[in-house]
């Protein structure tokens, strides 16, 4: 009986391969540790060390490893270099005169794997160990088919009886050196597992081959985690015995138990632990400086890994371009291979790195939408002036100017140190607008406000205070000319049209909560306006219906992009809203609006036209009264219409408002907030207002 190895190194190769410093290092420290008699306990005569050997050389002594043996003898076959296999998937053993031709291996240059299977099935002996750290060493196990033995009593010391194949990866991998160890990682971490005895995980003084893989492939993945060590046991040679390890040693003891904890904190010990461990040391009676130079040796994976991903990360920081060009991105990838970080790894520090660039990019590409859409609709309106005189001789309705005041509402001051409130100020201006007004009788006119068509981004960004999920995706949304109420329908307005002959259903002349002739209508259903839109429209000749919600909102913003066509915050002094506590049904929601201006709680509508108008001359958009549009309510806008048009479908029964009313808080009369309602229900809070399309007679 005896336990025999062959150790190969090859760090000197031909051009076309890259030299390997490290190979003829592993197998003098694999060789340290296996003829050490408190270790791996080989003759020293029977360890067989081959540094760069030529291709017969290395040839002869794999054959001698596995002739003439006795079946109760222990053959090791260690080999450090590279591994090469070719489009078949054969795996060869590569040696100092390996070369390729275009890129393909010379297989007369390198050891065949079938041919050392055929050697090892042809051996006496019963325990067979190959460990290869190499790269696609994973591929040396295709085609191994061991042969029968026969069951034998076990030596105690030798263990179990078969085969065992370690490898340093898959038949797929790359293996890897390592910049902060002498040898490469994968035969560092079986060398410490044998020399420390880290490797004996059950205690019981003995290391076998299954416990060695575990021991390195855990280290191994800590320190290059798309590495993946594999092993392939044959028969009971998952327990053969390569070393042992001293029994009850302290040492030994609190460097697994630090492992175990280390594992766990993946490399950060917690507070918690770290105590546990102070005491584990004390009960041991370790020295600091043992129990430092354990904790040092074992988080130096960790160490290695994060080093790596430090790496990763301050390459990634100063790539200045966004988004990433393809030249940046491969270079990245090349990075990420020779670090042999997994994209699981590298996923948490793109999100770090790029996520504020991606918002910033974003918010710039928005703006530079925004400032298209703004030129694109200056543009339109130009032609809209142009196309004036046209349109009103072909939709035979004359228009003619009127003037009015608007206002924007600007930041004055952040408070002391910029700490505290803000206060605003409002800068008025005047605004021009072509309007007509339609003649109802007895004296009561409705005034109807030119609206220039163009396209705008609808929604709200997700960077709006206080948004709904249901104001997104933004997109962008093209809208033809249009007329629309200067104001919303007043009561006056609704008493003449309720008084004209009857077209699908009666209509109540006086069913407002409010009274007052220039109150915005309310207490009127979804359909009750659509009666009132049929009346007006058989009256007049032209088609009066709702605005859709894009038009809607198309119309309040006015080419403006902020939460309010007036600016960022609202005021009592702009609009009439819930303007204190924005206590509702007792639940107050103060939001990010609390820090604007507080005002007044009119508690009840007001007239129309009591605050100054948007840039497109229309009255009442934000606040007093909820309107009604033709839209029927979907969740969010995936799947609305671009161009203008009212969506209706799925939900004939919840009609859409905008605009919030006296009784909402800030965040709800936002120009992008949408809410819905029953359509035969009335309410105190909605009205409406109605639009012509161009030529729409």
């Amino acid at each position: 009986m005896a336990k025999v190895a062959l150790l190969i190194g090859i760090s000197e190769y031909k051009p076309g391969l890259n030299p390997l410093p490290s190979a003829v290092k592993d197998v003098e420290a694999m060789r340290r540790v296996l003829v050490n008699p408190e270790m791996g306990d080989f003759a020293e005569a029977d360890v067989t060390v081959l540094k760069n050997p030529q291709r017969q050389e290395m040839e002869d002594a794999i054959y001698n490893l596995y002739a003439h043996r006795q079946k109760d003898d222990l053959l090791l076959l260690y080999f450090s270099g590279h591994g090469v296999t070719v489009e078949s998937g054969d795996f060869y053993f590569s040696t100092s005169i390996t070369r390729k031709n275009q890129g393909k291996l010379i297989p007369t240059s390198s050891v065949a794997a079938t041919n050392v299977h055929s050697w090892m099935n042809q051996s006496n002996s019963r325990r067979l160990v190959v460990i290869l750290d190499c790269c696609f060493s994973g591929a040396f196990a295709k085609g191994w088919t061991p042969k029968d033995t026969a069951i034998i009593d076990l030596q105690q010391h030798l263990g179990g009886e078969g085969r065992a194949i370690l490898t340093a990866s898959t038949s797929t991998q790359y293996a890897f050196e390592s910049d902060g160890l002498e040898l490469s990682v994968y035969t560092h971490y079986l060398v410490e597992g044998i020399e420390k005895g880290a490797a004996d995980i059950d205690g019981d003084g003995l290391i076998a081959v299954d416990e060695l893989h575990r021991y390195a492939k855990s280290k191994v993945q800590e320190a290059s985690p798309a590495m993946t060590p594999e092993f392939y046991p044959f028969k009971d040679g998952y327990r053969i015995f390569l070393a042992k390890s001293p029994k009850d040693d302290p040492t030994l003891k609190y460097r697994k138990e630090f492992d175990n904890i280390a594992l766990e904190d993946e490399g950060d010990i917690s507070v918690g632990n770290r105590f546990y461990l102070d005491e584990l040391r004390n009960n041991l009676r370790l020295s600091l400086s043992e129990a430092d130079a354990i904790e040092f040796e074992v988080l130096e994976p960790y160490r290695q890994r994060q080093q790596k991903l430090q790496r990763y990360e301050q390459a990634l920081s100063q790539i200045k371009q966004y988004p990433l060009t393809n030249k940046d991105r491969n270079g990245l990838k090349r990075l990420q291979n020779i670090l042999n970080l997994r994209d699981e790894d590298i996923q948490p520090i793109e999100q770090r790195v790029l996520a504020p660039k991606q918002i910033e990019y974003e918010r710039q590409q928005r703006g530079a939408e925004i400032l298209r859409l703004e030129q694109e609709t200056a543009e339109n309106q130009r032609r809209e002036a142009e196309l004036q005189e046209r349109l009103k001789r072909k939709s035979g309705i004359q228009t003619q100017p009127f003037e009015f005041d608007t206002a924007t509402l600007t930041p004055k001051s952040a408070g002391f140190l910029g700490m505290g409130k803000k206060t605003y100020e409002i800068n008025r201006s005047r605004g021009r607008a072509e309007f007509f007004a339609e003649n109802l009788g007895n004296g009561v006119v409705m005034e109807m406000v030119a609206i220039p068509g163009g396209k705008f981004i609808m929604g709200s960004p997700e960077s709006e205070s206080e948004r709904g999920t249901w104001e997104s995706p933004q997109h962008t949304v093209t809208i033809q000319p249009f007329f629309m109420g200067k104001f919303t329908v007043t009561q006056s307005q609704w008493k003449a049209v309720a008084a004209l002959p009857k077209v699908n259903i009666d209509l109540n002349p006086d069913p407002f909560n409010f009274k007052g002739d220039n109150r915005p209508v309310e207490q009127v259903s979804w359909d009750d306006v659509i009666e009132f839109c049929a009346r007006l429209s058989k009256k007049t000749e032209k088609t009066y219906r709702l605005p859709s919600e894009a038009e809607w909102e198309y119309a309040c913003r006015a080419g403006t992009t902020t939460p309010f066509y007036f600016g960022e915050t609202i005021t009592t002094d702009l609009a009439n809203y819930r303007g204190i506590d924005w206590d509702i049904a007792g639940t107050v929601y103060p939001g990010n609006y609390a820090q604007g201006p507080k005002g007044i709680y009119r508690e009840q509508t007001t007239d129309v036209g009591k605050f100054p108008a948007n840039p497109f001359g229309l009255f009442d958009m934000h606040g007093n009264i909820w309107e009604w549009c033709q839209d029927e309510w979907h969740e969010n806008y995936n799947g609305a219409p671009k161009d203008g048009s009212a969506w209706l479908v799925d939900n004939d029964n919840q009609k859409l408002l905008r605009g919030g009313s006296w009784r909402e808080s800030p965040r709800v009369c936002r120009s992008a907030f949408r809410y819905y309602r029953p359509r035969v229900n009335r309410y105190d809070r909605v009205g409406f207002r109605v639009v012509l399309v161009r030529g729409g007679t």
